[in-house]
């Protein structure tokens, strides 16, 4: 923190915006708003349904917002990762079908606790598309202040996006490793502690990417308005496992999505080098030559 950065304030604000903010901007042609929310349904067997979460959105959805799925336009291919990082020819085909150009100022939200609206975030960023901010407690927030809501559609006319890619923002298990043992790497897993403990076992081996530190993605947002917590309460939660004075962070989960919260916390903070494990332990966990460990 700076001497002149006042404590409950984000370091680096810019890369969120209010609700209040939004609502008088909604007309702004300079505005691109997506809602990029997916459904995930907890099974009783164990782990989620995942579905898109279209049909939400054409129910009602924030005034001149479209669609964007992350379930079937920005997904790699893959036989069992189900949200790994498009190509950039890719995600550059979806944003300029949607009307979505660089000049284009973005903002995202979506439900709950907003990480799907991370993860977009953070796959923009690795696009080279800086001009975009996540709604602070999305949706959920949105709705809770009855602020107008529609079924129309926006339209916008189909431009050109050029992606720009940004190594080392979305990394493969392959940097994970190598980064292994760095004293100035934090790694940090933002599932919950009994999976990190390895007392809850979720992803066939128990516990965690030996040596990483976990910070629960949950833990950082507001239960009740799904924002960030204050910038001196998050900055407790991760000055506790060292990760604001580390040199890099690498967060993971379990498909990369939840951990997109830490990941953006921190660069809220004003941390400058923080990646994601795209893959996180549904890739690492079935690879017994990767190395595990249990405890806190």
């Amino acid at each position: 923190m700076t001497a002149k950065a006042k404590p409950n304030r984000y370091p680096n604000a810019k890369l969120i915006v209010e609700t209040a903010w939004l609502e008088k901007h909604l007309a702004d042609e300079s505005l691109r708003i997506i809602d990029c929310n997916v459904r995930m349904t907890p099974k009783h067997e164990g782990g989620y349904s995942i579905e898109t979460g279209l049909a939400d959105w054409r129910a009602a959805h924030i005034p001149n917002s479209c669609f964007i799925d992350l379930i079937d336009e920005l997904a790699a291919p893959h036989p069992k990762l189900k949200f790994m990082m498009t190509p950039p020819d890719q995600f550059a085909r979806v944003m300029s079908a949607h009307g979505i150009g660089n000049n284009h100022r973005v903002i995202l939200y979506s439900r709950g606790a907003n990480f799907w609206a991370t993860r977009m975030f953070l796959m923009f960023r690795a696009m080279g598309h800086s001009k975009v901010k996540v709604l602070n407690g999305g949706w959920d927030k949105w709705s809770a202040e009855q602020r107008p809501t529609t079924a129309k559609p926006a339209r916008w006319p189909k431009t050109s996006f050029k992606a720009k890619p940004r190594p080392g923002q979305i990394i493969g298990k392959a940097d994970v490793r190598a980064a292994l043992g760095e004293k100035s790497t934090c790694i940090i897993n933002a599932l919950h502690p009994d999976v990190h403990s390895g007392a809850r076992v979720q992803y066939g081996r128990p516990g965690h990417i030996a040596g990483s530190v976990n910070v629960y993605a949950m833990d950082l947002i507001d239960p009740v308005t799904k924002t960030f917590l204050p910038a001196t309460q998050l900055r407790k939660k991760f000055n506790a496992v060292g990760a604001l004075k580390a040199k890099r962070v690498i967060t993971y989960c379990g498909g990369g999505i939840s951990a997109t919260t830490d990941s953006f916390a921190l660069m809220l903070l004003g941390h400058k080098n923080v990646a994601l494990y795209d893959g996180s332990m549904t890739e690492w966990a079935p690879d017994a030559t990767l190395p595990m460990e249990t405890g806190i």
